[in-house]
């Protein structure tokens, strides 16, 4: 299935989100990936079930994605996965470990160790998470993404239960003394979800 990938540069969350919906309720012919990072934000998805709002000078969103509260910064790199999931030969939860397992080798590209839990998306070092995934499916269409702390205040992550985990550290890249960019880690980790994307369609339509 062919994709586009863009790069969208320091966006607004809310206008992002709008675009996304107006994208899906199109129908379009085409897979996209977003590349972006936000101004800060809180946000919390639709299982807010005792989800604690801080009390911040920083904006908050209900969304329709899944997962519970989370923080977005500058510096955080988001990849929003417009992906049809049926002309994929995907279920949500396929897609939600090919986007993990794009993480994890993009990770261990730079020599550092990570993994998924099944009972939590997203990934982890030594039980510090890096990536956090919230996805939405409308008309057999994924949007929303997946969150890769690069080097961001993680400050703000302190003042709630991150994807509602009491107690959950969060981790970035920076930590690892990799120095690098949301743009350029954009870049290599959307090629290998489309190369994963890529070999998963190939393989479920041979002849």
């Amino acid at each position: 299935m062919p994709i586009n990938i863009k790069n969208l540069g320091l966006t607004n969350y809310k206008d992002t989100l709008g675009a996304m919906k107006c994208f899906v309720n199109q129908l379009p012919t085409k897979d996209e990936l977003w590349i972006t990072e936000h101004y800060p934000i809180f946000t919390t998805g639709v299982n807010k079930k005792k989800s604690i709002i801080p009390k911040m000078n920083i904006p908050h969103l209900f969304v329709d994605r899944g997962g519970k509260i989370t923080y977005h910064g500058p510096g955080q790199l988001i990849i929003y996965t417009l992906i049809n999931i049926k002309e994929n030969n995907l279920t949500i939860r396929q897609l939600v470990s090919l986007l993990e397992n794009s993480i994890i080798d993009f990770l261990a590209k730079n020599k550092v160790n990570s993994y998924s839990k099944i009972e939590a998306p997203g990934v982890y070092i030594d039980e510090k998470k890096i990536c956090s995934i919230g996805l939405r499916i409308k008309k057999n269409y994924a949007y929303h993404g997946l969150s890769f702390n690069i080097d961001m205040d993680t400050n703000p992550f302190t003042m709630i239960d991150p994807c509602g985990i009491t107690g959950l550290k969060m981790a970035q890249l920076l930590d690892y003394n990799i120095q690098s960019t949301v743009e350029k880690c954009g870049k290599e980790i959307a090629l290998i979800i489309n190369k994963k994307l890529t070999l998963n369609y190939e393989q479920n339509n041979k002849n």
